[in-house]
């Protein structure tokens, strides 16, 4: 497999809460090196093992803190997680398999054979494979969690009433959260859900206008970023504490990495609803911050945050450190 993608939205010198939405497989992403449309969902690369284990450690920690449903009618569910079976089957070159009933995975030793509608597993297979040992003890709990865990990315549903307008975050399959509880999200609409983002008012001003985008004018991709003081993947609040925005923690650039994720949505207006999927990448920042330019581009979009999004995004302990490392590489 591939390296995964390099990716530096803060290129653009700025930071911003904003919709950010690229055309999948149209739009050029402008921090490609060169500038290039993306098509995939699924991004499968040389990470695709250590995603499953991070998985598959929140899966046996507490599950049910990842996951749910709130009112996610069958029709959503059956042709959000088809799209979900058969995308993973495409993108995955060949490691993944799927017949239209049964998804069948070359790596994980495992298959299924799954009812979408109702959201069953039928049948549970495992064999020998490569790396078999990292699910060979966990049993799925029902469609949507086997997908998941056959997925590098994080998958939520997003639902809209076609009577009253109304949408909510209709489930959710999130084992690689930055800080915060999908519970929390689980049947609220747009503006809850991002109200706590520091920043989100002009966004969430536009809601009904981008979840009308969302649902029937995509698929689209996005871009989400920030700094942590650790790689891992799985950073729930209920989760074991790391460096990762401890009180004590100063910045340490052998010990920093750039997190991006990268989002797609891609709607289903039959169906009255979205997916959403959640893609991690955390980069040491060495090497993300490789070329002067590249430190000044990150130096303007930190120093663009307010203090609220400084506080948001975990910076405060260790801005002025990251500041100070990022001018001396100015300097290079």
């Amino acid at each position: 497999m591939a390296s995964p993608t390099l990716y530096r939205p803060f290129l653009s010198g700025v930071y911003a809460v904003s919709a950010g939405l690229y055309r999948l497989g149209a739009q050029a992403i402008p921090w490609l090196d060169p500038p290039a449309p993306e098509h995939h969902t699924f991004a499968f690369d040389d990470t695709y093992a250590s995603f499953i284990a991070s998985k598959a450690a929140a899966h046996r920690r507490a599950a049910w803190e990842y996951m749910g449903e709130a009112a996610l009618g069958p029709d959503l569910r059956e042709v959000a997680l088809t799209h979900v079976a058969r995308t993973l089957a495409a993108d995955s070159g060949g490691q993944v398999t799927w017949d239209g009933r049964t998804l069948r995975n070359m790596a994980l030793g495992w298959q299924a054979t799954l009812n979408l509608r109702w959201n069953a597993v039928e049948d549970l297979q495992r064999f020998g494979a490569p790396n078999a040992a990292l699910v060979h003890d966990l049993t799925p709990l029902h469609a949507l969690d086997f997908l998941g865990l056959n997925a590098p990315e994080d998958l939520a549903l997003i639902a809209r009433d076609p009577a009253g307008g109304r949408d909510w975050l209709a489930a959710t399959h999130v084992l690689s959260p930055q800080h915060w509880d999908p519970r929390d999200k689980l049947g609220r609409d747009f503006v809850a859900v991002h109200t706590p983002v520091a920043g989100s008012g002009p966004m969430n001003a536009t809601a009904p206008k981008l979840v009308d985008a969302v649902i029937g004018r995509g698929p689209f991709v996005r871009f989400a970023w920030g700094i942590s003081m650790t790689d891992r993947l799985d950073h729930h609040p209920a989760a074991p504490a790391d460096a990762d925005r401890a009180p004590d923690t100063t910045f340490d650039p052998d010990a920093a990495f750039l997190r991006v994720e990268r989002q797609t949505l891609t709607g289903f207006p039959a169906a009255h609803g979205a997916l959403f999927t959640i893609r991690p990448y955390t980069y040491p920042l060495h090497r993300a911050v490789e070329t002067p330019a590249q430190a000044c581009a990150l130096v303007a979009a930190l120093r663009s945050m307010t203090p609220e999004q400084v506080v948001y995004k975990g910076l405060t302990q260790v801005l002025p450190g990251l500041l100070t490392w990022l001018d001396e590489r100015l300097l290079d």
